[in-house]
């Protein structure tokens, strides 16, 4: 391998990157179509430039393994972030609305992969694609439009928590159909059963360790700090691909485990700019692997899909306002703001990728991630003029309740879930 202009077309890569992601703000969109986008304009149809090669031929491994490795961020930073005892005393309305949301969703892809006539495997495929809400799009619509004050808030974070939890389940159910080649139905449960003994050890075993890795974390040394988080993510990520359990779930686990730390907030700033780095080279490396030439026969399908989404995710956040005892112009809010795709999707097709399984998957993908992507912020920033547009009453008058930041609003909610312990 020629090694002469590796590190310049990384370099490139990385400046791309960056360059679109200065326009997303500017234009103040979700950087995750913007990441995808630029990377579908390069690739094997791009141009080489003198020494500049937009094919990214020589580095193309090593972006690939950084959007490996942002898969892993992605999902550690998630199991930080997630609490499942704050999620079991969260209460009826989020219980019953998340059960509602998935549930929907789900059976929405049932419906698009019957009429797209797809397999069993690719169907389940599609079915977590379309269930699996952009945590890091609601999280960000949420603050740039100054509504993490709102009460409807505490609702659609609910929701996203439980719908985190269907997706760690439902990628270990996918580890034994797709990862192991499916096989008989016997393998097929047996992998699946282990994955969810997997999650079921970490969960139960992951509070009577926590005690003693913080004993190791007892080191002011911010070097050997961070070496030893990354050693843990990495030793739990490999070892549960070694049982055929996607490594992905074994980064939640991690995850989650070190979020009952005593030092969870040292490690979550350590984590955060390796999250943000190379879960930017993930969405980066995912377009750079779509040939742009090849969506034509997923469009349809993935418009489709999108506009049933939405639809039924209006469906899901009038239920979860009505059990929350919320107005009902705030179904509107709800469902717009938890119809944006990203970063699950996308690992949900990977997986599929990974197991070789029909190549209409990426493309459907690409197409759905960007219309929800782009469309979902849209339709949240005006969900009170679309609702009194329709059901009438004039026009939103803006809350003035004073705005603020998500951190506030999950360390509230971590308050008031110790009184509850207490």
């Amino acid at each position: 391998m020629h090694t002469e202009t590796l590190i310049l077309e990384i370099g490139i890569a990385v400046g791309l990157v960056a360059l679109v992601g200065l326009l997303a703000n500017k234009l103040r969109f979700s950087v995750i179509p913007f990441f995808i986008l630029i990377g579908m304009a390069l690739g094997e149809h791009a141009p080489t430039i003198g020494l500049i090669d937009l094919q990214f031929t020589e580095s193309k491994p090593f972006i690939d393994f950084m959007g490996r490795l942002g898969v892993l961020f992605l999902l550690f930073y998630l199991g930080l972030e997630f609490s499942v005892g704050r999620l079991i005393k969260s209460g009826k309305a989020i219980v019953s609305g998340g059960s509602i949301y998935v549930f929907l969703n789900f059976v929405s892809g049932l419906l698009v992969g019957w009429m797209m006539n797809l397999p069993f495997a690719e169907m389940m495929i599609l079915c977590g694609i379309m269930t699996s809400s952009s945590t890091a799009i609601v999280a960000k619509v949420l603050t740039d439009l100054k509504r993490t004050a709102n009460p409807e808030t505490e609702v659609i974070m609910g929701m996203i928590m439980f719908d985190d939890l269907f997706i760690a389940m439902h990628i270990s159910f996918l580890s034994g159909l797709v990862l192991t080649g499916g096989g008989s139905f016997w393998t097929v449960a047996s992998t699946s059963l282990l994955a969810l003994a997997f999650i079921l050890l970490f969960l139960v075993l992951g509070r009577k360790v926590i005690p003693y890795i913080d004993k190791v974390l007892n080191v002011k040394s911010g070097e050997l700090f961070i070496l030893i988080i990354f050693s843990l993510l990495f030793l739990v990520a490999g070892f549960s691909e070694t049982i055929h359990v996607a490594e992905a779930i074994g980064a939640l686990m991690a995850g989650l485990v070190l979020a009952d730390s005593q030092y969870i907030k040292r490690i979550e700033q350590i984590v955060l700019p390796y999250k943000d780095y190379f879960g930017a080279m993930f969405f980066f490396s995912f377009g750079l692997s779509i040939d742009p030439f090849s969506l034509g026969g997923a469009v349809m399908w993935g418009a489709i899909a999108a506009l049933i989404t939405i639809f039924g995710n209006l469906a899901s956040g009038y239920f979860a306002s009505h059990f929350a005892g919320l107005k009902k112009k705030t179904s509107f809010d709800i469902g717009f703001t938890l119809s944006a795709r990203g970063e699950f999707s996308i690992i949900m097709a990977n997986i599929g990728k990974a197991g070789g399984l029909n190549p209409i998957i990426q493309s459907f993908v690409v197409v759905y991630v960007l219309i929800l992507a782009i469309v979902a912020p849209i339709l949240t920033k005006e969900s009170r003029n679309i609702w009194h547009g329709i059901f009438g009453g004039g026009l939103y008058a803006k809350d003035k309740q004073p705005a603020k930041t998500l951190e506030a609003l999950e360390a509230k909610s971590a308050e008031q879930v110790q009184v509850e312990d207490k």
